[in-house]
Parts: C-alpha cells; sequence; structure tokens
C-alpha cells in the first residue's frame, strides 16, 4: 500500500471511530440527562378560548358543582363552564341521536348511566387523560366519573329510635304512622331487608317477597311520597311518625328528627360525556377536578352529599363524619345500589308496582 492510500484509511478509520464515540455520548448524555420529563399534560395545551356546558341537576345541587368544580377548573385554565338545568335523559337522547352537541357534560343517575351506555349516547372516557386521584371502584365507572353519593335512610319524630328496617316495619313496638317513596327503586329493597334479607345478598331483588313484605306494611302506610323534600316536611308537620327519606334533606339537621345509615341504600350520580362531544381534553380536564378529594370536601358546605374520593374523609369536618353517606363511618352500613340489575328487570318492576299501587286503599 502506497502512503497516499495509507494516509486514506488512516482518515476513514479516524473519523468512523469519532462518529461511533459521538453516538455512544449522545446516547449517555439522554440516559444521564438531570433535566425531567415531559409533563404528558397540562393547562397550558387546553384551549382557553372554549366554553364548555354542563347540564346538571339545578337548585342547590348546580351551586355545589359550581363551587366545587367549576370555580378552580377556571381559576386554573381560565375555561369558562356554564350550567344548564334540569338535566333529563331524554334531552341527552334527543341531543345525541341529531348530532346537535350542545352540552360537554351531562349528570346522570346511575341508572341512567347504564342505559345510556346500552343506547350509544355516551363517549367512553380516557381515564389517563383525566388522571384521577384514586376513587371508589364505583367512582371511576369506564363512562361516567362519579359524582354525589346520595341514601336513602330511615328517619323518624320521636324518642323511639329505629336501627333496622325490620324496626320499622314493626308497627307493635313503633306504632305511628309511616311514609314510603312512591318509587319501587327505593321501596322495594328495603322491604326485603325489613324481612330479614342480609344485605349482602340483596341483589338480585326477590320481586316476589318484597311486595309480600309490603303488603304486611302498606296500611300503616299513610302517604306514598313521590317528591325529596316531602318526607321531611311530613315529620316536621306531624302527619307521619316513620319515613323513608333521602339523606341529604335530614342529615344534620336542627329540628330534632332522628336518622340512621344503617341498612341505607346507597347511590352514586355521574358526569357523562355526550356521544360525539368536542373539546374532550377540556371536559377530561373538569373531571379531573372531580376527582380531588379537597373539592369534593368543599362541596359539602353546599348539600351533604359526598364525591367518591377515598381520602374525602381527612378533609372532612371530624364532628360532621357521620352526617355524610360516604364516609368510612357509614359507608359499611349500607346497600349499594345496583343499576345493572335495575335496567335488566325495570320494565318487569313497573308493571308490578303499578298492580300493586292499584289495591292500596
Amino acid at each position: 500500500m502506497n502512503k497516499t492510500a495509507l494516509f486514506k484509511t488512516s482518515i476513514l478509520l479516524i473519523f468512523l471511530i469519532f462518529l461511533t464515540l459521538s453516538g455512544c455520548d449522545d446516547s449517555t448524555s439522554r440516559m444521564d440527562s438531570d433535566q425531567p420529563p415531559e409533563e404528558p399534560s397540562s393547562s397550558a395545551e387546553l384551549d382557553s378560548s372554549v366554553t364548555l356546558r354542563v347540564l346538571e341537576a339545578g337548585g342547590e345541587s348546580g351551586e355545589y358543582f359550581e363551587e366545587a368544580y367549576i370555580k378552580p377548573f377556571t381559576e386554573k385554565t381560565g375555561i369558562q363552564v356554564i350550567r344548564e338545568s334540569p338535566a333529563e335523559f331524554g334531552k341527552l337522547q334527543a341531543m345525541v341521536e341529531s348530532g346537535q352537541h350542545t352540552y360537554d357534560l351531562v349528570e346522570l343517575g346511575a341508572t341512567n348511566l347504564y342505559r345510556a351506555v346500552e343506547m350509544g349516547l355516551v363517549e367512553k372516557l380516557d381515564w389517563d387523560l383525566i388522571d384521577p386521584e384514586p376513587l371508589t371502584e364505583e367512582g371511576q365507572h369506564p363512562y361516567g366519573v362519579g359524582y354525589q353519593y346520595f341514601s336513602t335512610i330511615m328517619a323518624w319524630n320521636g324518642d323511639k329510635e329505629l336501627t333496622s328496617w325490620a324496626d320499622f316495619w314493626d308497627v307493635e313496638k313503633f306504632p305511628g304512622k309511616r311514609s314510603l317513596s312512591d318509587r319501587p327503586e327505593y321501596t322495594l329493597p328495603v322491604a326485603l331487608l325489613a324481612d330479614g334479607v342480609p344485605k349482602e345478598e340483596l341483589y338480585p331483588l326477590d320481586l316476589d317477597r318484597a311486595f309480600e313484605s309490603l303488603e304486611k306494611i302498606k296500611d300503616h302506610v299513610a302517604v306514598w311520597w313521590n317528591s325529596g323534600s316531602q318526607p321531611y316536611q311530613l315529620l316536621l308537620d306531624g302527619e307521619v311518625d316513620y319515613v323513608s327519606v333521602w339523606s341529604g334533606r335530614v342529615a344534620g339537621n336542627d329540628d330534632n328528627i332522628g336518622y340512621t345509615y344503617n341498612e341505607g341504600l346507597l347511590a352514586l350520580s355521574y358526569m357523562v360525556i355526550p356521544k360525539g362531544a368536542k373539546h374532550i381534553k377540556e371536559t377530561s380536564a373538569l373531571l379531573h377536578e372531580m376527582t380531588v378529594a379537597e373539592n369534593q370536601a368543599r362541596a359539602i358546605e353546599i348539600l351533604p352529599y359526598t364525591g367518591p374520593s377515598k381520602s374525602i374523609d381527612q378533609y372532612l369536618p371530624k364532628d360532621r363524619l357521620h352526617e355524610f353517606p360516604s364516609s368510612d363511618e357509614n359507608y359499611e352500613k349500607q346497600v349499594l345500589f345496583d343499576p345493572q340489575w335495575w335496567v335488566e328487570n325495570g320494565k318487569e318492576v313497573d308493571e308490578r308496582w303499578q298492580k300493586f299501587k292499584m289495591g292500596l286503599n
């Protein structure tokens, strides 16, 4: 090999070695870098010019959503949120079927959530995008974020405290007029509990046994209530002595009305994204705020309905834990509502319920 060829070969080898070392240095620098990884998502990536629209129940429940979730969300992102009410399943269905995407979030009860999923009316949630704080199992549904827990419980006006639905049914030991809900989902389960069905075995409901149990108490039911405010007012007015009632109506009352969460029927409402809705990233950021324990605790200053955070107890007033449906103190005492059973059996239940009511005096 002449000197010129040898020189060229040497230069080529040096160049190849340089490239190899440069590549190794670059790889090592990336692995050893002290720079933090890129943030997966932040408010800077959201479109602050968007206005989100939420269809909710209205009244105090709407104020609850505003104070606890909308305000901190808007402060962080600059995104405005408009509330409208009332939330109705028919509005969701009509909107989706017409292709007019008016709302970004809609409030639904648990049974209506399952109906909406079956009918293809709601989007499956991207929980990675929502990035929730720890929630209860039912609070993190594939198609809905848990919103408010509420319970159907027993309450009374007097000195004789009830401890079970069997007591409620015992008209000899606890004489007086009763009031029960005119909606079977709040009455048939308690009829079974009163008849001795363990709460762990409540579902699937034994309808024959439930209606047989109601036959034993129906003559002592003075009012079958159909409005959430009605049973509490009946107690205050002295028209009845014992009622089934939604927990938020009696919890923390100053009217000497007694109540217990023992054998309560615990249910959870949800927020869902309608099928075809726009602004998924911004809406998911709002849903994240709903999972924050501190936000959920702020909401109870308006209504005593707690959210599904696993750590909410540490943010609630210690002297009021007994008031809230999902506090550790009360959660295990109750039976969780089974929306899937009601979707599958609702038609049969409604038919039998109407026949039962026709037999009332």
